[in-house]
């Protein structure tokens, strides 16, 4: 059995999302501040051991306004049925698939309410909501003045409601019937946590504090894996080497009441000295009692083999080593606790958030990889081959990690701004398996091939530029900050997160369908790439005045004609260059009239005459000149001389054009700080894949 999905409605940026889940390892995806990390919490919340609890600021921002008008279907005295429709509720369904023909269901089975045979799937949902009799509690006191102005009047309903909300809400948990809602039966809550077990690898682990004295992280799972030794159901193995550690403190205890309480005594004064009235002597003792658990804790450190007899402290390792550790330690801990219940649960879902810190690339890859494998070696090793029915959900904001997950086990998650609801955010998730439409599955394999082996980090910025070569890439940081500078009231692109990829004309229209998936605002600059028949009846490059065609399959798919002339395609209006949040920018004449480049080391050369010393005025003169240039031109070494040494030139028309139009609407909503529940965003930067 696994969970298949999760249902969430109303929880934070989560109003109302569906999360699917692979039957091993989920790797969730996306920009800072999109509710990566309030999924996790949200979890924390559920599977605790105290009932789950929630605040006003818990529940998703657009639904507030559902309290308001709730309250005033109260004071318009509607039926109760009415108004608890009307307050707002936060909800969880969990969707569990099983076999069929499963021997056992175990835990489940208490879920499993539906009476058709051939249904293999059970619900539960959880719900927040208001208790039973408590409208009239949670609406006390309040008066409402129609005539008056409403902004005060919610003010002081939202604030006494903030309490309310923790004293008048609680929390249910019931099984649906998957084929008729209306099939409901109430659980109670050790029954879940008997169906499902958890647990939680934090993004700030304290593996880097060490601004105190030296953080003894790992030496603080010994004391959780000789709990877990310690109980009657745990491997036979572990709890023999559980007495046996017992059975050592027992002796060392003796030798401390014979020997060390004695010599103990010796430092209490005899309370005759003092001399006070009426005290007799109360001949007051010592016991020293040694607790396992708090030695382990407090007084047990876990050392790494040195040379000479000399062992190195944990923080002497480096912080990548100690956090990869940590994390198998962790993972060794939770499987051993899972497989120690008496009665086993069906499910175990563990989140494991941003692995990544301190972890070098490959160490990232290699962990991402090796997750599902460690997971059947811990089965293999310690639960004598029986399955360890885990599923693992990963947040990450490393491109690393992600391109070395599979895309069919990837979620993006994406906030979004609705500017019919007042600009409030919400999150969407979509899978890059069923959600990236329209693309034909050899581009989607390619596509994934290419982020793997670039390491490109598109899932995670805010804005895309897509380019041709070395030439560009290297130029283009400096373009940046000469369009910024001659555009001072402008939005400036070098202080959003754009992500830089090399793709090369002939795959960039490749990229289309993923880039509207993931809602990236991108910028596709190619080369016009103009060609003409030769005598062998053969398309050959040629400049652009004689050009009848263009060799660049982006342009060609982007305006759906092959046999396009460089002149339409230099006639086309910027309308036509853009379909939505992706522009196309190629070549064209500096002015009307002039030459035209076809490719960037034209441009430039015609951008920059001067600079150059052309020497003709004519344009088919400039035209033949800068294509002879071009081409004596050795790629990289033109882009840095330009891009270093000498700086003191225009940006080609075309290139600024585009970039002026990436950086209107800087401020993408998942980018926003008007939600606090999740990362806050990082420095702006612009990367290159």
């Amino acid at each position: 059995m696994h969970i298949h999905k999760i249902e969430i409605k109303n929880f934070r940026l989560l109003k109302e999302v569906d999360l699917s889940l692979e039957k091993r390892t989920t790797v969730i995806v996306g920009r800072n501040n999109s509710g990566k990390t309030s999924i996790t919490e949200l979890f924390r919340r559920l599977l605790k051991e105290n009932l789950p609890t929630f605040q006003l600021e818990d529940f998703s921002l657009s639904v507030h306004e559902d309290f308001w008008k709730a309250f005033l279907l109260k004071h318009q005295g509607r039926e109760e049925n009415e108004i608890r429709k009307a307050l707002p509720i936060i909800e969880v369904k969990l969707i569990v698939d099983y076999e069929k023909n499963a021997s056992s269901l175990g835990p489940l089975g208490d879920f499993i309410i539906d009476l058709n045979p051939d249904c293999t799937e059970t619900f539960i949902v959880i719900r927040y909501q208001l208790k039973n009799g408590e409208i009239d509690a949670f609406f006390k006191d309040f008066s409402y003045d129609p005539k008056a102005d409403d902004s005060p009047q919610r003010t002081t309903f939202f604030r006494a409601i903030k309490e309310r909300v923790k004293k008048c809400y609680t929390s249910d948990v019931l099984a649906m019937d998957p084929n008729d809602s209306t099939n409901q039966k109430n659980m109670e809550w050790s029954q879940l946590r008997a169906l499902l077990q958890s647990g939680f690898i934090n993004a700030q682990r304290g593996i880097d504090d060490t601004t105190h004295k030296d953080i003894n992280l790992l030496g603080k799972i010994l004391e959780s894996l000789f709990k877990t030794a310690m109980s009657d159901s745990a491997d036979p193995k572990d709890r023999d080497i559980a007495q046996k550690i017992g059975e050592a403190v027992k002796d060392i205890q003796g030798d401390i009441d014979d020997s060390f309480n004695k010599q103990l005594v010796g430092l209490l004064p005899a309370f005759s000295l003092f001399g006070y009235p009426g005290l007799s002597d109360p001949r007051l003792l010592t016991e020293t009692t040694l607790d396992v658990e708090r030695l382990l804790k407090d007084h047990t450190k876990v050392y790494y083999t040195g040379v000479n007899g000399i062992n190195l402290p944990e923080s002497y390792n480096g912080l990548g080593v100690r956090n990869l550790i940590f994390i198998l330690l962790k993972l060794l801990d939770f499987f051993k606790s899972f497989i120690a219940k008496e009665a086993e649960a069906g499910i175990h879902l563990i989140f494991i958030e941003e692995p990544e810190v301190h972890m070098h690339p490959q160490m990232q890859e290699v962990f991402i990889g090796k997750l599902s494998a460690i997971a059947d070696v811990f089965a293999h090793t310690f639960n004598k081959g029986l399955p360890w029915p885990v599923q693992f959900v990963v947040t990450t904001h490393s491109s690393h990690l992600a391109n070395k997950a599979t895309f069919e086990s990837m979620r993006y998650f994406l906030a979004t701004s609705d500017e019919h609801a007042g600009n409030v955010r919400s999150t969407q998730i979509k899978g890059l398996r069923e959600d990236l439409g329209g693309t034909p599955p050899e581009d989607q394999k390619f596509l994934h091939k290419y982020m793997t082996l670039t390491r490109c980090d598109l899932l995670f910025a805010d804005k895309a530029i897509l380019i041709e070569g070395t030439t560009e890439r290297l130029l283009l940081p400096k373009m940046i900050e000469k369009v910024d500078a001659e555009t001072p009231n402008g939005p400036h692109l070098s202080s959003q997160y754009v992500s830089v990829v090399e793709v090369g004309g002939a795959y960039a229209h490749k990229f289309l369908n993923l880039f509207n998936f993931l809602e990236l605002r991108t910028l596709i600059i190619t080369d016009l790439d103009s060609v003409k028949k030769n005598e062998n009846n053969r398309f050959v490059s040629c400049e652009v005045s004689e050009g009848s065609r263009t060799s660049n399959a982006c342009i060609k798919d982007w305006f759906q004609d092959k046999k396009i002339t460089p002149d339409d395609i230099i006639n086309k209006s910027t309308e036509e260059k853009t379909k939505g949040i992706i522009r196309l920018a190629y070549q064209v004449p500096e002015a009307n009239g002039n030459p035209c480049g076809r490719s960037l080391e034209e441009a430039f050369i015609l951008a920059n005459p001067d600079l150059f010393e052309l020497t003709d005025d004519s344009a088919e003169r400039d035209e033949e000149e800068v294509s002879t240039e071009a081409k004596d031109m050795k790629k990289s070494e033109f882009a840095l001389k330009y891009a270093i040494e000498k700086t003191e030139w225009a940006v080609p028309r075309y290139i600024k054009e585009g970039l002026i139009w990436l950086a209107e609407n800087p401020k993408h909503p998942a980018t926003s700080l008007s939600d606090t529940s999740d990362n806050a965003p990082k420095e702006a930067e612009i990367t290159s894949a």
